[in-house]
Order: C-alpha cells, then sequence, then structure tokens
C-alpha cells in the first residue's frame, strides 16, 4: 500500500494531477521534461491517478512549462550561487534534484500542511531542500526564508487558483521581504468565459478538478499588469511555450495545433513563462 492522500482537498488534489502529468512525460518515448522521479512518486501514492484522465496535451504543457522553469532557475543560480530559491506551491514537485544547482544554494518549497506531509514522506531529504508548511496568505511563512539573499520566485500552476487580490498581496509580501530578485511564473493569459465552460463540460475528472478550484479571476492579457500591481515589479521576458524548441517532440498532432496557435498573440499568450525583476523595499 502506497501513502493514503484520500484527506486532500479538492484544491490539494491539483499536486496530484501536475505530478501524475510529470510521471507521463518521463514515461514517453520522447520525454520533455524527463522527471522519472514523479513516476517514482506516483508509484508511491495509494490513488487513482488514472481515473484523472490526463490528456495528451496537458502532459506536453505540464512537462514543457516546468522545464521552461527549470532552465530559468538554473540561469539565476548560475549568476547567483548565494540564492536562495522559493517554490511558491510547490506540491510534489521535486525542483531541485532535476535543477541541481549550485550547492550553496537553500530551495524553500511551500505549500499547505497536508501537502506537505505527503511531500516530506516521498521525497529524499537534502540539507539544503527546506519544506514550509503553510497558507500563502499567512504572513508568517516568509519569516522562515532568508531575506538578504537573491531570491528567486516560481510558481508552476498557481496563480489560476488565487483571486486579484491575493496575487497582489502575495506579490508585495514578497517585494517587502525579500531584498532582491526575480520572480517566474506561468500564465494563461485572460481566460474568457468559452474556456471556462470548455474544461467544466470535459468529460475527464482532472478537467473538472480544475474548474471547481479556479479562483473567478480571469488573468490579463498585457504581461506588464503585475507592475501595476507592485511597482517593484519590472517585466524582463515573456516567452510563449507555443514558441519554444521542445515543441518539436510534441505528437504530430499537438505539434502542428501549437504552432499555428503560435501565430495568433491571443493564442500564445494562453501559454506563456513571465519573469520580473525586482529590488525589494526592506
Amino acid at each position: 500500500m502506497g501513502i493514503d492522500v484520500g484527506g486532500f482537498t479538492p484544491l490539494e488534489e491539483t499536486a496530484l494531477l501536475t505530478l501524475y502529468a510529470r510521471a507521463l512525460d518521463s514515461r514517453s518515448r520522447q520525454p520533455i521534461l524527463g522527471d522519472t522521479r514523479a513516476a517514482e512518486v506516483v508509484a508511491g501514492i495509494d490513488y487513482d491517478f488514472a481515473g484523472l484522465g490526463v490528456v495528451t496535451s496537458v502532459v506536453c504543457q505540464e512537462a514543457l512549462r516546468t522545464k521552461m522553469l527549470d532552465d530559468r532557475v538554473r540561469a539565476f543560480t548560475a549568476d547567483h550561487p548565494d540564492a536562495v530559491v522559493v517554490d511558491l506551491g510547490a506540491g510534489l514537485d521535486d525542483g531541485m534534484s532535476r535543477v541541481r544547482p549550485p550547492a550553496s544554494i537553500d530551495w524553500y518549497s511551500i505549500d499547505f500542511p497536508a501537502v506537505i506531509a505527503v511531500r516530506d514522506a516521498v521525497l529524499p531529504p537534502n540539507a539544503r531542500a527546506h519544506s514550509v508548511a503553510a497558507t500563502l496568505a499567512d504572513g508568517r511563512w516568509p519569516d522562515t526564508i532568508p531575506s538578504q539573499r537573491p531570491a528567486l520566485l516560481i510558481a508552476n500552476g498557481l496563480l489560476a487558483f488565487l483571486s486579484e487580490a491575493e496575487i497582489t498581496s502575495l506579490l508585495k509580501r514578497m517585494t517587502g521581504h525579500f531584498q532582491s530578485g526575480e520572480l517566474a511564473f506561468n500564465d494563461y493569459g485572460r481566460i474568457g468565459w468559452a474556456s471556462r465552460i470548455a474544461v467544466r463540460i470535459a468529460p475527464q475528472r482532472m478537467f473538472n478538478a480544475v474548474a471547481s478550484q479556479w479562483s473567478g479571476y480571469p488573468g490579463f492579457k498585457d504581461a506588464h499588469q503585475p507592475e501595476r500591481w507592485d511597482q517593484q515589479l519590472k517585466l524582463v521576458e515573456e516567452t510563449s511555450l507555443a514558441h519554444a524548441p521542445e515543441v518539436e517532440l510534441f505528437p504530430t498532432w499537438l505539434r502542428l495545433a501549437t504552432r499555428i496557435s503560435g501565430r495568433i498573440p491571443s493564442m500564445a499568450r494562453k501559454a506563456r513563462i513571465l519573469r520580473y525583476s525586482f529590488q525589494g523595499r526592506s
């Protein structure tokens, strides 16, 4: 018997969805991310992963956006070997083992206490990897992380589950705590009503699970919007997944559809990586 996650709330359960998508990618003939640890973790958890109905497009997009964020972590930690990496809503992702940053880097994974408990049970210990069991709305958890070292804040699949007020509060708390650094996250552009309805009526359980937890915030088109939420942030990169070279590893039908969507700005924004630099207030 694997670890029981039957007590997870629907929101906590979304961590299992992304975990399984990474595991499926690692088992493919041409993996994009190649996260074999994800497959090992799936094998150690008692849960009906197959019942989620994770589709090929989600597997490819999750693997690619994670790889793109990993690449940015590698670049930042190479330039700042004294940095801290803060994974907001880390779930069961062992990004540190994939990235293999300099030995001087400290990596902090933030998530709900129930998720962190499972995370600590299924992932091997690392003296430089730190689990922080807290809700992101709790203003006290940043105090556990050094504020004077350069910080890279990453968020993979998180912001769609937060309201605009929650996002704004989180950003200001981060730039208020850390002296300097960067923020990198995946973004879906502005999510219209048609997309929300399509997700809700899709037959796969994974879509229903995600739709039920969406915050209701429709997102934004203009990548400069977070700068208006927090003037400490400065946009330094906006990159669409549709333009990444790894799209060549997608199945033929998905590769063609992705390349076509990449030619349409509104479609290209539906899957993008955004990166901001900041100088904190402290």
